[in-house]
């Protein structure tokens, strides 16, 4: 979807990381870099869209027969903030700029979570969205610009290094489509949705399987990012002004393609020549293309309880 070029954006709610130092050089859930399949490929299969990073309070999460504390390192820990987003003041600016991007989708997934919450009898408090290039200190641990963006649940941020997005076009073959990237920033949100209605723990309890916890929990952040899309258009600055301009066709082929590039059978089938579902973290290509638009469709958060169906 693409923003009104006349809306205002609100730099606050993001802040950039710095870069190096401090930590002990883990990833979220324990992750180590090297060894198996290596660098962005492994990662993304633990971690791509906060995978490895899901959980409440200071637990290990095994992953792939490691454990690992999360640290509790402070952002930008032993480096300097880096990003100015002086550049980040109108929809114009998110068109053209996928900092900028973030920043506005920040902005609507934001606002529309803090009028839905309510009523509920929940209040939704803001998260951050850090924007990094390289190497940040998360409350999870060290982020690289070789993991996937994620959400913290010890600090309640996410993390992003926008170079991603590239990655997710050329590498696993989404299209270039500004709600390919909406929906990665929508998802890591809908994370949060999670761990303020006390449902993240879930995933590690059963951590890996076609059914297992943290699949659901995946598909289920797929489904909220989804209804945010079907109420993005509602979503308004401070000025009264909406953040986006009505969906098409094409935006809604664009999401769908990168929900199906990061299904877990798409890149095992990518990266190891076979597809082994008992090793499942996040879902099939099917599966996620199929709860984003159960969101969409039906705009409707209680229809996204992955844990009340039988199969997923």
């Amino acid at each position: 979807m693409s923003f009104n070029e006349n809306a205002q954006l609100d730099t606050s709610q993001v802040e950039s990381g710095g870069r190096g130092g401090g930590g002990r050089g883990g990833f979220p859930g324990g992750l180590q870099v090297g060894g198996g399949i290596g660098g962005l490929i492994l990662l993304v299969l633990t971690l791509i869209f906060g995978g490895g990073a899901i959980g409440g309070g200071n637990t290990q999460v095994p992953q792939d027969g490691q454990s690992g504390s999360l640290d509790s390192g402070q952002v930008g820990a032993g480096g300097q903030q880096s990003a100015d987003f002086s550049q980040c003041v109108t929809g114009a600016d998110a068109n053209r700029n996928d900092q900028c991007l973030v920043i506005a989708t920040v902005n609507s997934v934001q606002a529309y979570w803090s009028q839905l919450l309510p009523q509920y009898g929940k209040q939704y408090p803001r998260a951050k969205t850090v924007l990094y290039s390289g190497v940040t200190e998360s409350g999870c641990g060290t982020a690289s610009n070789q993991v996937g963006p994620f959400y913290c649940p010890l600090d309640s941020k996410v993390y992003i290094d926008a170079s991603f997005f590239a990655e997710l076009t050329s590498r696993f073959g989404a299209d270039s489509g500004n709600l390919a990237k909406e929906y990665v920033v929508a998802h890591e949100y809908g994370h949060h949705i999670q761990n303020v209605l006390g449902l993240l723990g879930k995933a590690q309890q059963d951590p890996q399987g076609p059914q297992s916890g943290a699949v659901r929990i995946e598909l289920m952040a797929d489904c909220l990012a989804g209804t945010w899309v079907k109420h993005a258009t509602e979503t308004k600055d401070a000025n009264g002004v909406a953040f986006l301009k009505p969906i098409t066709q094409k935006d809604i082929d664009s999401a769908l393609s990168a929900a199906s590039a990061v299904g877990d059978d798409r890149i095992q089938e990518a990266t190891q020549g076979r597809i082994t579902p008992e090793n499942w973290t996040h879902g099939s290509a099917e599966a996620r293309q199929q709860w984003f638009m159960t969101g969409f469709t039906t705009g409707d958060i209680n229809r996204c309880n992955t844990f009340g169906v039988a199969r997923v």
